[in-house]
């Protein structure tokens, strides 16, 4: 029965989106994590999860992220035809556990037997029919009362993931086991052993639960999280599109993830091993593995020309890179950052941000094109009490009403149309027609017509910081 029941019922995917990605830097910064890149494909990784997820097996996709991003997450699940269920705003990061007890009370609301399948927003799966193989393996295990983690089977023996080892299998249910114990990340002995054993594989931190039962074990573990999670919910307010959880009682949860809040405490974890062309992407020598390469065994991505290199991740985002000679490097260049350094130091990256951070550098946290809910802007160019910025409005979107105390704005419009409300003034300007903006002018700029609208903006004064701006009205509700 209960497997009929797994057959029958809709699979609920839960994505959570909330990390920053600092080891793949320059490319993912604090604004732009690696989830919204294109890294593996021609989407972003977020794109491809949640395509991976759809059909009539699947309900509606429930996306837990970062408030920060939920503009840019909205626009890219858009752009896929994907239409979520919620988009639920963490007030701040308290990790995975929290996040899905979030899910499970929203899903067991309305239907407390549901099946959430838990994904990270930044994994690359190579092999979907794979991975549906594998999700109605462990949604059956899930309907029979177990909390379901997939386990990839190692290609090696990788220190960089923990482990799960299988036990006994699973009564009437191929291919799923219980849970033995799950490891920590081994030495690389000890990875060795794993490897050979053939009982362990990779942690992968995706998980397929069903929300009533997690819910009871996260009662019974960290009654306190799910109270906290319970009461964010109930106050939590709709903004726009968006479910904005409540902040001071999420605020107040001791973050864990969900391994170590539930899954390692719990006697009814499962695993379903499988290889279905898994990577989490946690670095830039994990692109290397997934990459294409050439003959030399080098991936090159961008504008790049490469004599007598050698095993190397090359990649440019706009600027020509040139490298000679080089052997089991990755170097990543983008408009405003170069990072080189030998692929076998990958996870080091982070030692990088670690220095950007102290140094109070803006390249840690934001790129040279700044997304927005109306578009973005982008800096060209900036001196002493100027700077010359690209900006990008959206069809039918428009920036908030403002002004700036401290500088005057220029704007020369590019292509399409603007409307300018200037003052008690509201005009239109054109292709190659400017205005200007003067302190502390109200002012605000919409794009009217049926093509994005680019322009240039020069500004001008004593302070140029985005932190010069007053808002008086916002169709997008930010403060």
């Amino acid at each position: 029965m209960a497997a009929n029941k797994a057959n029958d019922a809709k699979i609920h995917p839960v994505i959570l989106s909330g990390g920053a990605g600092t080891r793949l830097w320059p490319m993912s910064r604090e604004a732009y994590p690696k989830q919204l890149l294109a890294l593996a494909t021609d989407h972003s990784l977020l794109q491809d999860t949640v395509t991976r997820v759809t059909g009539a097996r699947f309900a509606a996709p429930l996306i837990v992220c970062n408030v920060e991003h939920r503009f840019v997450i909205a626009e890219q699940l858009r752009q896929s035809g994907a239409k979520p269920r919620a988009i639920v705003l963490e007030p701040v990061g308290r990790n995975t556990a929290p996040a899905v007890a979030i899910a499970a009370l929203m899903l067991a609301a309305e239907e407390p037997n549901a099946l959430m399948l838990v994904l990270p927003s930044d994994h690359v799966i190579r092999d979907v029919a794979a991975f549906h193989a594998a999700v109605e393996t462990a949604a059956k295990a899930a309907a029979s009362g177990r909390l379901v983690t997939f386990g990839m089977t190692p290609t090696a023996p990788e220190t960089g993931y923990g482990y799960v080892e299988r036990g006994a299998a699973l009564k009437g249910i191929d291919g799923a086991f219980q849970v033995a114990r799950f490891v920590e990340k081994p030495d690389a002995r000890r990875a060795k052993q794993f490897v050979a054993g053939g009982k362990h594989a990779w942690n992968s931190g995706m998980f397929l639960l069903p929300a009533s039962l997690y819910l009871a074990e996260l009662e019974r573990l960290d009654p306190e999280m799910l109270k906290l999670s319970r009461a964010a919910l109930d106050g939590a307010g709709n903004d726009l599109d968006f479910t904005r959880l409540a902040p001071d009682p999420f605020g107040k949860i001791a973050g864990r993830s969900i391994d170590y809040a539930v899954m390692e405490q719990t006697a009814k974890a499962a695993v379903v091993p499988a290889s279905f062309g898994w990577s989490d992407v946690g670095s830039w020598s994990s692109l290397w593995d997934i990459g294409e390469k050439d003959a030399n065994g080098n991936v090159m991505l961008g504008d790049i020309i490469a004599v007598d290199a050698v095993d190397s991740y090359l990649r440019s985002e706009g600027r020509l890179v040139a490298a000679v000679g080089v052997e089991g490097l990755v170097v990543v260049a983008t408009e405003d950052a170069v990072l080189v350094l030998p692929k076998d130091r990958a996870q080091d990256v982070r030692r990088i941000a670690d220095v950007l951070k102290q140094q109070g550098r803006p390249e840690l946290g934001l790129h040279p094109r700044v997304y927005r809910p109306w578009g973005f802007y982008q800096g060209i160019h900036e001196g002493d009490r100027f700077q010359v910025k690209r900006i990008t409005v959206s069809v039918g979107q428009s920036l908030s009403l403002q002004l700036h105390h401290h500088r005057a704005e220029h704007w020369i419009v590019v292509n399409g149309t603007a409307k300018v409300t200037r003052g008690d003034d509201t005009f239109l300007l054109h292709e190659n027609e400017s205005t200007y903006i003067p302190p502390s002018t109200k002012h605000r700029l919409e794009n009217p017509g049926k093509v994005p609208l680019n322009l240039i903006e020069v500004q001008s004064g004593a302070y140029l910081g985005e932190d010069d701006i007053v808002r008086f009205e916002d169709v997008y509700n930010r403060k």
